[in-house]
């Protein structure tokens, strides 16, 4: 599965869950790291989680199993890495400390809803 549909994948599990703030960065051409970053947040620690095991039940239909996850037992930020891929999950007040959208930067922003269609859709 390309990392375009994986991504797409991904931030429809995150909306199912009523995830906040969706946001998409394509760092392709910024880092080796991945192509895609997610970063989205929920209100609590039980909607952070429900959002992070979303993601993996998606992905996992899908054929592709995380390399790793990290922080799911805190569950303030949940890091799912899809090798080109990776999913961060974070509680609301977590989010605003880290502020991954301002060290990220220099990737270019994406909107998942127009941006990530699905290409039959599109047709």
């Amino acid at each position: 599965m390309d990392s375009r549909t994986k991504t797409r994948l991904a931030c429809e599990a995150l909306d199912e869950k009523k995830g906040q703030n969706i946001h998409v960065i394509d760092i392709e051409g910024v880092s080796v790291i991945a192509d895609y970053f997610i970063i989205a947040n929920g209100e609590n620690r039980p909607q952070v989680l429900a959002m992070a095991d979303a993601v993996q039940e998606k992905l996992g239909r899908a054929g592709e199993e995380p390399r790793s996850v990290e922080g799911y037992a805190g569950g303030n930020w949940v890091l799912l890495d899809y090798n080109d891929l990776v999913v961060h999950v974070f509680s609301a007040e977590d989010r605003r400390f880290f502020d991954l959208e301002r060290i990220w930067r220099d990737g270019k922003d994406l909107d998942w809803r127009a941006d990530l269609a699905d290409q039959k859709e599109e047709a």
